[in-house]
């Protein structure tokens, strides 16, 4: 059976200290991993908040995308995948949009998924301690 991969990153920053919005977004995504130094003019968070302004609509495609960020179709694409990849993006025929309605969805949609694979992990470990006699 072939499973597609997701890649969940986790990553521990401090809190911003004030109330804005847009400093509070840049951690949310960082701290999904989502945003890192490379990311130099900002295209993937700026695509980020863009599926999730559209997302009570039926998604973006990638050449709408391109069109509102000022981004090439390479790059909307580049990011997209990256999105899809944390299973925070799916792709509807050829739309894009966030996984769920808002972010506190999103969370406990990964917190979900995330439970699913420390269950898994422990199974295999038990089966692999009972195999070795451990």
């Amino acid at each position: 059976m072939l499973y597609r991969q997701q890649k969940i990153t986790i990553i521990k920053v401090r809190r911003p200290h004030r109330s804005n919005i847009n400093e509070e977004l840049q951690w949310f995504g960082t701290s999904l991993g989502l945003f890192g130094l490379r990311d130099k003019d900002k295209s993937c968070f700026r695509l980020f908040i863009e599926l999730l302004k559209s997302n009570k609509d039926l998604g973006l495609t990638s050449d709408e995308i391109g069109e509102r960020l000022g981004l090439s179709r390479g790059t909307v694409v580049h990011h997209l995948r990256k999105l899809m990849d944390a299973g925070l993006v799916v792709q509807q025929k050829n739309r894009y949009l966030l996984r769920v309605e808002n972010l506190s969805q999103l969370i406990a949609e990964l917190e979900r998924d995330l439970k699913r694979t420390c269950e898994d992990l422990k199974d295999i470990a038990r089966e692999i301690d009972r195999t070795l006699g451990i």
